[in-house]
């Protein structure tokens, strides 16, 4: 039989570079043929050889109502039928914007844009129009996008590549960008004391999904707003993987939980609020966001910015997502799958362990939880790339890459839970063997 996803990225590989079009789609941390995706549906997708996969990517965090959901198609369907784009401000645009702020009480004005590195860099860009400084802080791991200050071991495909930072990025242009280990203290505290005066911003994944699953610690994020709120600096929390999707008012509601009256001060979000459209945001208190033009000095725009189609598949995904139980549900199945996937590495004499928060989830093929980029990058990368392969050829598509953070849909269903289980247990089974 004829391998058409072969042929397609023998094919792609002529006129895209490395034949796709984000670096992990290659598999090229973990070897063998990427999947051309012909087409999906609920939690599923098929490939061009007609292969079926349980899909625990779901376009990277978007799909988190499971592909082709009834009611986002309808609305999809209708808006393209008004136009596909116009290049003036539209009601719909309005109408997500009222949602997003009624649904995160950080952000008080939001400005919508196409992608989450667009909103990330536009944040960055504000944050230093409104504090009028220039240097900001991120965190080893965490990937803010990629636009040149921000590519600073900045995880995702760096971090799968083993590339700490980018070709093509000045060393002058990132001199104002403070890399620091995620979930240090120390390194936190002696950064402000030095240059806190200088700090316009500090972003961090509150919820690092791009060194797989990682989260910074309740004491540690409350440090981190003490310290932006004494030195006049502005906490920007990058939400683009986890708005939405960890919970139904992101990851800055559940540390809110823990620390009485937080609130980061200017939001990114993506992914979920475009239901698998281009769409992503950035918000905050009104004071800051009117330092955009057309009021303020920051300048930001973009043609397909609030682009019709986008926010049709948006709102319907935010609707959906705040129905009673919604969230519930979809934390327990994804626990359930962790909890499978331990149980059975235990079984098998494997270590692994794994964590999970609202559809977000992540494992290792280690004895105990890494709490930052260095610790993830003790991971036995060969042993994960057998399991992958393992996984895939049962017929279960996890990320091509142990840096990835895994997502479960409300489409995902005890059988496909189970179904992944079952398999899992004879991969580990098999790695325990050949080890």
């Amino acid at each position: 039989m004829t391998d058409r996803n072969q042929e397609l990225f023998d094919r792609a590989k002529q006129f895209i570079p490395g034949g796709v079009n984000s670096p992990v789609r290659a598999f090229r941390a973990v070897g063998g043929t990427p999947r051309f995706v012909q087409r999906a549906q609920g939690a599923y997708f098929w490939d061009a050889n007609g292969q079926r996969y349980i899909d625990y990517i779901g376009s990277w965090g978007p799909m988190i109502l499971g592909h082709g959901h009834p009611a986002v198609l309808e609305a999809v369907q209708q808006a393209a039928r008004d136009g596909f784009s116009f290049g003036a401000p539209t009601e719909r645009e309005v109408e997500l914007a009222e949602e997003i702020i009624r649904l995160v009480p950080s952000i008080e004005m939001v400005r919508l844009v196409s992608s989450g590195t667009e909103a990330g860099m536009s944040a960055i860009r504000l944050a230093r129009g409104a504090t009028g400084r220039k240097k900001i802080i991120k965190f080893e791991g965490c990937y803010h996008g990629h636009a040149d200050a921000l590519l600073v071991k900045a995880g995702s495909g760096l971090a799968t590549f083993g590339n700490p930072t980018s070709a093509g990025v000045p060393p002058e242009v990132v001199q104002h960008t403070l890399v620091l280990e995620y979930n240090n203290l120390q390194q936190l505290e002696a950064a402000f004391a030095e240059h806190g005066a200088d700090i316009a911003c500090l972003m961090i994944e509150p919820i690092a999904g791009n060194m797989n699953f990682v989260r910074a610690s309740v004491p540690f994020i409350r440090r981190c707003r003490e310290l932006c709120s004494q030195h006049g600096a502005l906490l920007a929390f990058d939400e683009v993987m986890t708005g939405f999707r960890v919970a139904l008012g992101g990851a800055q509601s559940l540390y809110a939980q823990a620390i009485p009256g937080f609130e980061p001060d200017i939001t990114v979000l993506g992914k979920v609020i475009g239901g698998g459209m281009p769409l992503a945001a950035f918000g905050a208190k009104r004071a800051v966001m009117e330092q955009l033009a057309p009021l303020g000095a920051v300048y930001q725009a973009g043609t397909l910015s609030g682009n019709p189609v986008a926010t049709a598949c948006g709102l319907a995904t935010l609707r959906e997502i705040q129905k009673p139980g919604f969230f519930e549900a979809l934390s327990q199945r994804t626990q359930s799958l962790i909890q499978g996937l331990t149980q059975a590495a235990q079984e098998a004499g494997v270590a692994l362990c794994g964590d999970s928060q609202g559809g977000m989830f992540g494992f290792f093929l280690m004895e105990e939880l890494p709490q930052n980029y260095a610790s993830v990058m003790r991971t036995d990368a060969q042993r994960f790339n057998r399991f992958f392969h393992g996984m895939l050829a049962r017929g279960i598509y996890f990320a091509p890459a142990l840096y990835e953070a895994g997502f479960v849909s409300a489409a995902h269903s005890e059988d496909d839970i189970a179904a992944t289980v079952a398999a899992a247990r004879e991969v580990l089974a098999e790695l325990r063997r050949t080890s």
